[in-house]
């Protein structure tokens, strides 16, 4: 679980890096539950969570080097 303050020292091409692996470790999450092997449901919670947390500071960064 990535915090807020951990993503924002982080520069573009690392959280456009971070998002991609979080979206790869959801889609992981997704089929261990479609195979019924998730043992962590909340894990999916967590990682969608974690996804909207990035792109939100991702989209916080380009509106600020647009300015």
């Amino acid at each position: 679980m990535a915090k807020a303050s951990e993503l924002r020292a982080k520069d573009v091409a690392a959280l456009e890096t971070e998002i991609k692996d979080l979206l790869k470790s959801h889609f992981n999450l997704r089929m261990q539950r479609a195979t019924q092997q998730l043992n962590d449901h909340s894990a999916l919670g967590k990682t969608r969570r974690d996804i909207a947390r990035a792109k939100t500071i991702l989209t916080e960064k380009k509106q600020g080097a647009a300015k």
